[in-house]
């Protein structure tokens, strides 16, 4: 599984552009495609399918990398760290401490991306509530925030 993101061209993204502005508003869609050597075939998506499709034109029109990954999946060390946007050694001391759960394969750590992703949200979470508690008091104390 490849984490490793590859910016889309500007006319990948102006192409998209016009694909988001095309089924604004849409719940669903029918999709006609044709494959290679094959006839043209339509295909209803599923609405959660075509919300994703939406959020990945809509993402690529703006220029950014996209990448799917199922949730069952497992991510590396380095590739969990990148996902937490914290380096490699601290997250090894979160796995160590048992904050993260991870299992070995060979010598290597793997973390399962629905645990990464689980211990992310708690964390953003925590964060913010702190970050609340931290600007109410500012303000009972007339800190100007």
């Amino acid at each position: 599984m490849a984490l490793e993101p590859s910016l889309p061209s500007d006319a990948t993204a102006h192409e998209a552009e016009i694909a988001v502005q095309t089924l604004r508003g849409a719940a669903r869609a029918t999709v006609r495609v044709e494959p290679d050597g094959s006839p043209e075939a339509a295909v209803v998506l599923p609405a959660q399918a075509f919300d994703l499709l939406m959020r990945m034109l809509a993402h690529l029109a703006n220029g950014d990398a996209v990448t799917i990954v199922p949730i069952h999946a497992e991510v590396t060390t380095q590739q969990a760290a990148d996902v937490l946007n914290v380096s490699r050694p601290y997250l090894i001391k979160l796995l160590d401490e048992g904050k993260l759960a991870y299992r070995k394969v060979g010598t290597h750590r793997r973390v399962m991306l629905r645990d990464l992703l689980e211990f992310k949200r708690h964390d953003d979470a925590e964060r913010r509530a702190i970050l609340a508690e931290l600007t109410a008091e500012a303000q009972a104390l007339g800190l100007g925030y």
